[in-house]
């Protein structure tokens, strides 16, 4: 929006609490420290008094953040958890996102109502292929990154190193906010480079100083020349933060700590309170919607079911984009022109819940709904605009699931519908009429599926191959062309959730094939879920 039509513009009641909200959400590697980092953040932000411990025995292991009986059990997180916080007069939406690869597509949809992100690099092991996949997500909008190197207290590269791999990895600037004073068991804790105060590992929030003096008495004397000359060399070399690059997502402020042991973490805290920007203006297909707008506008970026196994319930997880959602106010949901009750808003912290009485642009509350809600959906207040941007991937493993008792075929088809409505799986029909198909992008999915349709839904299953292994989106410029295609094709294609043609291959060569014989049309393996909604 230009100047002159923002000095047009009344003042907006809501902009004081749109300042307020920083969105966030959190990506790495497998095994870089992402959950326990998420609680230690929930810890220093007030949220729960005692983080728990991810490799813990028993109950103790079940993490916040991590609900599911399969994260539970393999420690790793693969659904995305929604937790809202406050730290110093700012409201926190953290969103946790899943690490592990198979799991990427709801890692790519949480990303789309995210406002910023905290990149968490084991110190270690540097920049890995995951976080690389995700940073290229990031930078497809823009989202500004702020980078935590974590484990600094194991065996660490050289933190120059480090800088120069993200620098040359991710073509992203670097600016350090915090330098690490030694490392592994040598790790003493960091010093601000902009102030120059130092904060130790065992010394609690408190400075124990400030300066390069301040190191004589707090580092060892045979080590002391050596980190004085590192502290030297940062400060003096590297680049130093410029907003307005970090914004723009061309430049990351790092800092580095430990998350097992609490240290580095207000200080990220910290930097995403001072930094971090505020919600931001999003596309729609009519206009672009400002955060500060009195009409309340949102979407849905992700479904979920039975979170509460005694309540069956089912969860729309919903970003707002402007305005004000209030509880108990009816909206528009502009896929089907209905407008809903919005009778029980939530608040969310990993599994435990409250009621949302009143929701500002860039929080994430939860609708509950019997299936009225769908992955991409747009709430408004009366106006006709649907949110662009939240993608579906074509999957990488097609199966037919096989169902041990066939008697339960009805209700498989139900499970099926709610859980690829969820995100969890897609599902294609084919239109030959024969069984279904499921496609998930890795095997894990698998797993997910199995489990949830066993202890959901009382149905146990198997799952057998397919004679394809690629699906493809089938666009056309006309209906005609369309029409045309599917008519010649129809033994080979399946409709998705959404009644979208699928052209379903059993090689490479075939879907090549396709694509020569058939130059008019277009073959995707990205959909846009809002557009096609």
């Amino acid at each position: 929006m230009t100047d002159a039509a923002l000095s047009l513009r009344p003042a907006s009641p809501y902009a004081h609490e749109v300042e307020r909200r920083r969105t966030f959400a959190i990506i790495s590697h497998p095994d870089a420290g992402k959950t326990t980092l998420t609680e230690k953040l929930l810890m220093f932000g007030g949220a729960i008094q005692l983080a728990g411990q991810v490799k813990a025995k028993g109950e103790r292991r079940r993490t916040r953040s991590d609900w599911m009986a399969i994260e539970r059990e393999r420690g790793i997180s693969v659904v995305t958890s929604v937790m809202t916080f406050e730290y110093r007069n700012c409201v926190f939406n953290l969103l946790d996102t899943p690490g592990h690869e198979d799991f990427s597509e709801d890692t790519y949809r949480t990303l789309t109502a995210v406002d910023s992100a905290v990149m968490v690099i084991d110190a270690a092991k540097g920049i890995e292929e995951r976080t690389k996949k995700l940073f290229e997500v990031c930078r497809l909008r823009d989202i500004p990154i702020v980078t935590f190197v974590n484990k600094m207290d194991r065996e660490s590269r050289d933190p120059f190193e480090i800088l120069d791999e993200i620098e040359q990895t991710l073509a992203l600037d670097v600016a350090p906010l915090t330098w690490p004073i030694g490392g592994g068991r040598d790790f003493a804790g960091t010093f601000e480079l902009k102030s120059g105060r130092i904060r130790l590992v065992d010394g609690g929030d408190d400075f124990a100083g400030e300066g390069l003096g301040a190191l004589k008495g707090l580092v060892s004397e045979h080590r002391l020349a050596t980190v004085t000359e590192e502290l030297e060399l940062a400060q003096g070399a590297l680049k130093a933060f410029d907003l307005t690059s970090f914004r723009e997502g061309h430049l990351t402020p790092v800092l580095f700590g430990s998350a097992l042991r609490n240290f580095g973490v207000r200080d990220l805290l910290d930097a995403l309170a001072d930094l971090a920007p505020a919600p931001q203006g999003l596309d729609s297909d009519k206009r672009p919607v400002e955060p500060d707008e009195p009409r309340m506008t949102a979407f849905v970026f992700k479904v979920q079911a039975n979170m509460d196994p005694n309540h069956r319930d089912r969860i729309a997880f919903v970003r707002i984009c402007s305005g004000k959602l209030t509880r108990g106010m009816k909206v528009k949901q502009t896929r089907t022109q209905k407008m809903i009750g919005v009778h029980a808003p939530q608040f969310f912290f990993a599994q435990d819940r409250a009621l949302a009485e009143e929701a500002y642009a860039g929080d994430v509350v939860g609708i509950p709904n019997h299936g009225a809600l769908r992955i991409g959906d747009t709430l408004t207040e009366g106006e006709d605009i649907s949110f662009l941007g939240v993608p579906s991937f074509a999957p990488e493993i097609l199966r037919r699931v096989r169902l041990e008792d066939a008697m339960k075929a009805k209700k498989l088809k139900s499970a099926l519908q709610e859980l690829a409505e969820e995100g969890v799986v897609q599902v294609f029909r084919p239109l030959d009429g024969s069984p279904a198909l499921v496609g998930v992008v890795g095997a894990l999915q698998l797993d997910v599926l199995t489990g949830r349709l066993l202890a959901e839904y009382g149905l146990e299953v198997g799952f057998e191959q397919s004679q394809y292994s690629i699906a493809r989106w089938v666009t056309a410029p006309t209906k005609q062309a369309l029409d045309e295609f599917v008519a010649a094709n129809r033994s080979g294609l399946a409709e998705d959730l959404d009644g979208d043609p699928v052209l379903l291959a059993g090689s490479a060569f075939q879907m090549s094939r396709a694509k020569d014989r058939w130059e008019k049309i277009e073959f995707t393996d990205v959909k846009d879920v809002r557009k096609a909604a």
